[in-house]
């Protein structure tokens, strides 16, 4: 029999080797046609009495990225066609659904025959699953090895044995931290762990797999034997009594409640390791079904999976125009932005000048490459040749001629008009006619600089977020002339760069800042209203959001929020800015100093490391403190998100932002916006666009016009719209495929 996504090969020995290489994608995943071809070759295998064993490798320089997450997708929108006719029936093909994995691995495991999984790349999710049901592992002593159940990061868990398998094999408080947190694990980790046998040459891998068939490898799970003994001590025991109440304490405390899938897996483990494997599976394939039902399962995998991949390989990149292979781009401004993108853009392999008003400078800026790879180095996450070879291709200069041959420039200046005009002119002045020009600005309209070149469809907006080297997303912003050659090669570039990009029309402040910005002024708010200052930040964090709107403001300074203001002021009128935040702002930084973290004092103290920061106590001296019991704590909840997604909406309204797909991910990877809801569109969707302008006309009754529902949201609410319905990113079908 001949395979689409396998081929089979019997040695002399008869040991088979089974070799995953699925056509015209670039990362081997379970789809319905793998499972099936790999269920036959489980049976040509135990069936066959001269086949003594199987090992299961990879064609691929990875070994799988896990189930094809679309095909969770199908089966929840399966779901909630039929939930509609038949819940129960409905529930029953979801469980059965959600077992085909679970059935296929537990088949394999007991198939009689020994099966060994040789893992030579990137080992995710399923496929990880599947190899832990196999009765040995081996992996390749490579750095591409990696190993992961990180569904948890999408709003599902491992429900396909590995709640249940990675206990047994590792001691309960290692599985939890795993399991709960998608932690990727090296070979020697994995090992030490006892989840991998061996550690095997890459050039040897297969052998070594073999070797182990050859040496007489049971066929049986150790779980399955008679006598197992769990690693570490049973559930009722001292090791079990020390472990599981602060695990359920830690994972509320790191989670407050906001992720089922999270507290799924605590459930399994513990009622798993209760009893028999078999009944176990049955258990985990029940959480699996429940948390599928979830409304965070389906925003996580839409957002963080399947939106996330489309934007990455491209979904916004304009069709017909030629992919750039950047022979060299160009940075101007050798500061901590200008340096973070050299450093990205050199560890891409990409050549870089680093361009500054003097050499001193430009070699400052390149210093801080150096030093971001040496803590690599020294951390074992680069090598000392990588080091050098990213560094040989910054090349500081305070000369513009040095940006001839440039493909690409990036500006990176001071946020101030006139330098900015400066530096594009002299930059254009060497530059070739093909030439794209970006400005790295935060603050200032795209097209009106774009006034001060000669080509403005060349010129964009290519907005990073600080610091460059740890996050993820950019903001690609379009001025009223730019071309699509100049859209095409930023995408490429932040593509080339390894984050996501996302496409903003012009306007102040783009995207992200005018969400962040409603975020912090909520804070100054509530500080106003005399809510106690500890009560604003834990809201915030039980609401989701990774950091305290006051520690954010410390994070991007306070006083550049005040130069913030009193430059909106001055645009837009005094009314442009509430009086009363504007006095708060000017209170902190005038009278007190308090800067931010920058200056060590801001919203918080920042005393000398190991000590932790704090809150200012003098916070509570500013205005009148309301008593903690007077205080509504879900309501504070409520405002800080709903702000930001009535932000959102109006930038939907305005089209700003034309496609949900990057106002939700944008959310997410700029500043965390509660990524358990899939973003701040797919909050308001998953709450309902009637349910959520009643609670916004509540809270602007209570606390003033920013509340208001855009008109959008309204007639949306009044026609049961979503915003992935009204604003379909596929309706074009321009959809670029993930793996």
């Amino acid at each position: 029999m001949s395979y689409t996504n396998f081929t089979l090969d019997i040695d002399a020995d008869g040991i088979a080797l089974v070799t995953w290489n699925s056509p015209d994608r670039s990362m081997n995943v379970f789809t319905e046609e793998v499972m099936r071809e790999l269920n036959a070759i489980v049976d040509t295998v135990a069936g066959d009495a001269a086949i003594k064993g199987a090992v299961i490798t990879s064609g691929k320089d990875t070994f799988s990225g896990g189930a094809d997450i679309t095909l969770l997708q199908k089966m929840l929108t399966t779901f909630a066609t039929d939930k509609r006719k038949d819940i129960e029936k409905a529930t029953k093909a979801l469980f059965d659904n959600a077992g085909t994995m679970t059935g296929l691995f537990r088949k394999l495991e007991t198939s009689g025959k020994p099966w060994v999984s040789a893992i030579n790349g990137t080992c995710m999710g399923g496929a990880f699953e599947m190899s832990l049901a196999c009765h040995g592992r081996v992996a390749a002593d490579s750095d591409k090895v990696r190993m992961a159940l990180p569904e948890v990061k999408i709003g599902i868990f491992p429900g396909a044995g590995g709640t249940q398998r990675v206990p047994r094999l590792t001691d309960q408080q290692q599985a939890l931290q795993m399991l709960t947190s998608g932690q990727t694990l090296s070979p020697q980790k994995a090992k030490s762990m006892g989840l991998i046998h061996e550690i095997a040459e890459p050039a040897k891998l297969v052998e070594t797999a073999k070797a182990m068939i050859r040496n007489g490898l049971k066929p049986v799970a150790p779980w399955d034997e008679k006598g197992f003994k769990l690693p570490g001590g049973q559930i009722y025991s001292p090791a079990g009594f020390n472990l599981w109440p602060p695990a359920i304490a830690i994972l509320r405390r790191e989670t407050h409640g906001n992720y089922p899938a999270a507290a799924a897996i605590l459930k399994c483990v513990y009622e798993g390791l209760l009893v028999p494997f078999d009944t176990a599976l049955r258990i985990e394939q029940r959480y699996f079904t429940k948390i599928m039902q979830t409304r965070e399962a389906a925003a996580m995998i839409r957002s963080l999976f399947v939106s996330l991949q489309e934007l990455n390989k491209g979904a916004r990149r304009p069709a017909g125009v030629a992919e750039t292979k950047f022979k060299k781009i160009g940075i101007l401004g050798a500061g901590f932005m200008g340096a973070g993108i050299a450093y990205v853009t050199a560890k891409a392999g990409i050549p870089v000048v680093l361009l500054d008003r003097d050499l001193e400078s430009a070699q400052k800026g390149k210093a801080h490459s150096e030093s971001l790879v040496s803590d690599q180095v020294k951390k074992g996450r680069a090598k000392p040749e990588e080091k050098e070879k990213l560094l040989s291709l910054i090349t500081p200069t305070a000369d513009y001629a040095d940006l001839a041959g440039c493909d690409l420039v990036v500006e990176a200046v001071f946020e101030d008009s006139a330098v900015k005009k400066a530096a594009t002119e002299q930059a254009e002045a060497v530059l070739k006619s093909s030439a794209i020009f970006a400005s790295n600005t935060s603050t200032i309209p795209i097209t009106g600089l774009a006034k001060n070149s000669v080509r403005p469809k060349n010129f964009i907006g290519i907005h990073f977020f600080s610091p460059v080297d740890k996050m993820m997303l950019v903001e690609i912003i379009l001025g009223k002339k730019t071309g699509d050659k100049a859209l095409a090669t930023a995408i490429d570039f932040v593509r080339a760069i390894k984050k996501t990009p996302i496409v903003v029309n012009d306007t102040r402040g783009f995207y992200v800042n005018r969400c962040v910005l409603r975020y912090m002024s909520e804070a100054y708010k509530m500080l106003i209203e005399g809510v106690p200052a500890p009560m604003i930040e834990n809201a915030a964090k039980a609401a989701g959001m990774p950091v305290g709107p006051l520690a954010l403001t410390d994070e991007t300074a306070i006083d550049l929020a005040q130069k913030i203001m009193k430059q909106t002021i001055r645009d837009l009128g005094d009314t442009a800015v509430d009086p009363r935040q504007m006095a708060l702002i000017n209170t902190m930084v005038d009278d007190h100093g308090r800067s931010g973290r920058k200056n060590g004092k801001g919203f918080y103290d920042y005393p000398a490391k190991p000590a932790k920061k704090k809150l200012w106590p003098g916070l509570r001296d500013l205005y009148p403190q309301l008593a903690a019991e007077k205080v509504d704590y879900e309501e504070l909840q409520q405002r800080l998100l709903v702000t930001i997604a009535l932000e959102a909406a109006r930038v939907m309204e305005e089209g700003i932002v034309t496609d949900p797909r990057e106002a939700d991910v944008g959310s997410i990877l700029a500043f965390g916006f509660a990524p358990y809801t899939g973003g701040a569109l797919s909050y308001i969707d998953g709450i309902g666009a009637k349910e959520f302008v009643k609670i916004a006309k509540r809270l602007q009754k209570k606390y003033g016009a920013e509340f208001k529902a855009p008109r959008l949201l309204l007639d949306m609410a009044e026609k049961g719209e979503t915003f992935y319905q009204r604003f379909d990113p596929y309706a074009k079908g321009d959809v670029k495929q993930a793996a």
